[in-house]
């Protein structure tokens, strides 16, 4: 593999490494194979652990953040509650956003080794999954899948998988929904720097990025900020699986 199509992967540009599961989303391989046996842990222990989001392409990714900055899709402060983006300059914007949503070209969900996930038996066949903190905090409907997560991931027993955004350390939000496959994740991490990211924005975002001249200003601080203190975080609940 070139080092060019490699970008093209961790960017979300080219989805030619991952293999779609039984309900339509995509992995790489080897994730889709961890994947399928923690399903069927959780299946043993009374969950249905289902996926929300996993693999997301570059112009998906654009949208998503296009969409906030311009104001047609809702951004969400820590507790839930939406934010008055109207009332923030420009750069605060900016990074209200990058709280819950990744810059495209930065986003995890690029790689085809992260999901969001939920438990399908907790919540009626119509519900619709927000992926909200109040959702994954103490009594909300999903707390019991992720507490039975925190203790498989705690006695090595994920098959791999982790949580990135954990806690707080300054960047994201702590995203208690979003799982890793450590195995390969750690091996995508820091290899997108801001050159890469200019070059993917020019090429493949041709209504451009809102807010670009906030991001530019700033790019190396938020790729250290949101992007790099994540990557490379592996908690030791598994650190024997990767």
């Amino acid at each position: 593999m070139s080092s060019s199509f490699a970008i093209d992967h961790l960017t979300g540009v080219d989805d030619s490494h991952l293999v779609a599961l039984p309900d339509g989303h995509r992995l790489q391989p080897a994730v889709a194979e961890a994947w399928q046996r923690l399903v069927r842990d959780a299946r043993g222990a009374g969950f249905d652990l289902a996926t929300a989001s996993s693999y997301r392409d570059f112009g998906r990714q654009g949208a998503i953040w296009n969409a906030k900055a311009a104001g047609q899709r809702s951004v969400h402060d820590d507790a839930g509650n939406p934010v008055d983006m109207a009332a923030l300059t420009p750069a605060q914007q900016m990074h209200a956003i990058l709280r819950f949503s990744a810059l495209p070209g930065t986003s995890r969900h690029h790689w085809g080794t992260d999901l969001d996930v939920f438990d399908a038996a907790a919540v009626p066949a119509d519900y619709a999954v927000q992926l909200t903190p109040a959702e994954v905090a103490p009594g909300g409907p999903f707390d019991a899948l992720h507490t039975w997560l925190d203790a498989r991931m705690a006695a090595g027993e994920s098959h791999g998988f982790y949580r990135p955004y954990a806690i707080d350390r300054g960047g994201v939000a702590p995203e208690r929904w979003h799982l890793s496959y450590a195995p390969l994740a750690l091996d995508c991490a820091g290899r997108v720097g801001a050159s890469e990211l200019r070059d993917c924005w020019n090429r493949h975002l041709p209504q451009g990025l809102l807010l670009r001249g906030e991001v530019e200003a700033e790019l190396d601080v938020l790729l250290a900020r949101y992007v790099s203190v994540a990557q490379g975080w592996c908690p030791g609940g598994i650190a024997g699986q990767h």
